[in-house]
């Protein structure tokens, strides 16, 4: 194995343990924000941009580091800038997060688990490379699978960078509003002296609506494998 190819992957995990090591993970929840809240929101207001640049790069970080807390990371987005600018700003965060860790995986790992798998891996690699951007879209709008997982599972199956950032952008939009728009009425919550409960953001029937997109989004495939069988 090539010693280049790995580099990206030990810098990765040496900032990952140091992270924990360090206790990052702390501020990535509500405790933290609401004790902070005054300072964050006087920061914004008096350097809009640097705070927008800012935040967005610590989303890409934390995702990128797989570190927990984007759920939070996303609610201050909307918190600090309200649903529309928050949410284009983790969406742009997550998705830059979620390509380095694919390019890292894929760099590092993915010829080599690829060789060692045999040929089960290379049949489902094979299906999913006809179908990435579709299945892809179907993961991320369908809010059951660990986020970092989905970041890392096209990587090893040889999916492209291009249709992994588009598919992953567009997938985490909904949910990412919808969670924006919780966040911005955290402001309310927080005065009132109230517990914030994460589970009452989404509603089954929010997850019934987005479990139709994810459906939807499966459309194409099925479409295909029936012209196939026609023809």
């Amino acid at each position: 194995m090539n010693a280049k190819r790995l580099l990206p992957l030990v810098i990765l995990l040496t900032v990952v343990a140091a992270a924990f090591a360090f206790r990052i993970d702390r501020y990535l929840a509500l405790d933290a924000l609401r004790e902070n809240r005054a300072a964050l929101l006087a920061f914004v207001e008096s350097n809009r941009l640097t705070a927008a640049l800012g935040f967005m790069l610590a989303y890409a970080g934390v995702v990128a580091l797989s570190l927990p807390g984007a759920s939070i990371m996303t609610l201050t987005g909307g918190f600090l800038f309200g649903v529309g600018l928050g949410s284009s700003l983790t969406v742009v965060g997550a998705t830059v997060g979620a390509a380095i860790l694919f390019l890292i995986a894929r760099s590092a790992l993915g010829d080599v688990l690829r060789q060692r798998a045999g040929p089960f891996l290379s049949r489902m690699a094979d299906g999913f490379s006809k179908d990435s951007f579709s299945y892809l879209l179907f993961l991320r709008l369908v809010p059951a699978f660990p986020f970092w997982a989905v970041n890392l599972a096209p990587a090893l199956l040889g999916m492209r960078l291009a249709p992994f950032v588009a598919a992953t952008a567009l997938g985490i939009i909904p949910g990412t509003t919808v969670y924006s728009a919780f966040g911005a009425g955290l402001g309310r919550v927080f005065d009132a002296g109230g517990e914030v409960n994460l589970k009452a953001v989404f509603s089954p029937v929010l997850i019934a609506a987005l479990v139709g997109l994810g459906v939807l989004s499966l459309l194409p495939i099925a479409l295909r494998r029936l012209r196939e069988r026609r023809q």
